[in-house]
Formats: C-alpha cells, structure tokens, sequence
C-alpha cells in the first residue's frame, strides 16, 4: 500500500459495533492503524476476525469501559506500544438510547452513567491521548449529536451530554491550538442495525415519511459520518478547521416539520 494513511494511527472508542466500526472500517480501507476500543469483547472479536488478513495486521481490538480512567490510560499506551504513535483520536463510544424517561423519575445514577460515558470518556480519552497527539501534531473528532441543538421529550441527558461535547470541543481546540486541531460531528438520523454485532443485527425498512423527513431523501448511513471524520482527521485536507462542530443530518434540523 502506497496510500498517504499509511503510517497513520487512529484510536476509536466505542468501536465494535455501529457507527464506531463503521468508522474504524473506512479509516483501515483508508491504510490507518486502527485501534478498537469498546467495553463489548464479544462485539470485538466478531468486528476483528471479520476484517481481511491484511487489515487485522493493521488493527488492534482492546476491550475497556471509556469512563474508566484506568482501561483508557492502559489502552492508549498499549496503542502506542504496537503502532509507535497516535496521530488521530476519535471519540465516539456513547449510550446512544437518547430516553430515559419523564424527569421526576429519573434517577442520579441513570443520569450520572449518561455523563460519564459520553462526555466523561470523551475528557479521558482526549486527556491520556493528548501528550502523542501532540507529538504529531494530530486531530481529534468528537461525535455528538443533532440532539446537542435541537430535543425531544424526556432526553435530557442524553442532550445534555452531547451539548457537552460541542463545548468541550471548542474549549480543547483554544487550549490545544497548534498542536492538535479539535472539531465535532453532529450525526442526525444514521441507520446502525446492519452494523451490530450478529446476535443484534438488524435491517430495518425505513418509510417513506421517514425519508421525507429529509431533504435528501434517505436517512443516513454510517459511511456519510465516517467520510467527514477521515476528512477532519487528515491535516492536508482540513487544515484550517478546529473548534467546529459540523451537523451531518440529510438537513433534518433544517426542515420544518408540521403535524396535520
């Protein structure tokens, strides 16, 4: 492989399965060193033993809870144990059901666990990353959500950790500036169910008022954010960029929606 990616290497949390995997897929397909991370063992050894030969070589799963210090710390060095280096960072792992219910009922450690996994292991792995990064002069994309803007009844902390995440974004890109370049996406509606692991696969049939909600006419994909993310990660082709968080949602937040 003569790819300009070649000699890169990304770490991916939240990897095993979804969006992360879908991420961590294009970024190999693209010549990096990926390092998997997820708290999902079984989920990990399905996504890595389904990569060609030639890609495991250039991949290593980790197993390890993104809001637990000690795994993260542990992972990143063992990144740069095998590969040498870091140059992007990728923080996706999450609790991605957005409900938890009515407010009065919603209990500390429910909310507490939301915060600590999206916003929390984003912190972590941002700040055990953060010393090779800036060897590099690397990137970092954080994944929020179109929910950091725009809400739905009985979210709140999903919302709340996701609206975490676009400032935790620009305030790491001012403390970091010239050393490593920080931005955001904010996914809309991406169909996951073919991206999990074979017990929980799925492949939904989306409506056609589904579709309409877009103004593209389809919801979106797990490639549609993982193009964006190897853009922002690759300083040749996004340079100029940090602090941003670009919404990635087929213009659904764009659109008024009426109910008759």
């Amino acid at each position: 492989m003569s790819n300009a990616s070649d000699q890169l290497v990304a770490f991916v949390t939240g990897a095993a399965q979804g969006l992360g995997l879908g991420i961590s897929k294009h970024l190999l397909d693209a010549g990096w060193r990926v390092t998997l991370f997820d708290r999902d063992e079984d989920a990990g050894k399905e996504a890595f033993d389904a990569l060609a030969p030639e890609q495991q070589d250039r991949a290593l799963f980790i197993a390890g809870d993104v809001a637990n210090e000690s795994d993260i710390k542990l992972a990143v060095q063992q990144t740069v144990d095998r590969f040498g280096r870091i140059d992007g960072l990728v923080n996706n792992a999450g609790i991605a059901n957005p409900r938890s219910g009515g407010i009065e009922h919603l209990e500390w450690d429910q909310w507490q666990r939301v915060i600590n996994v999206n916003l929390g292991g984003v912190f972590l792995a941002t700040k055990h990353a953060t010393q090779h990064l800036r060897h590099t002069k690397g990137a970092i994309v954080n994944i929020a959500s179109t929910r950091a803007f725009q809400s739905e009844a009985n979210t709140e902390s999903y919302a709340a950790s996701k609206g975490g995440v676009v400032a935790l974004t620009h305030a790491l890109a001012v403390s970091l500036a010239g050393d490593v370049r920080v931005n955001a996406i904010a996914p809309g509606w991406i169909e996951v169910g073919d991206w999990q692991k074979s017990s929980n696969r799925s492949r939904p049939e989306h409506s056609e008022t589904d579709k309409s909600q877009h103004p593209v006419g389809r919801v979106g994909t797990p490639e549609d954010i993982a193009q964006a993310v190897s853009f922002l990660l690759e300083a040749t082709k996004s340079g100029f960029m940090t602090g941003e968080t670009i919404r990635i949602d087929g213009g659904m937040t764009h659109k008024m929606i009426y109910v008759d």
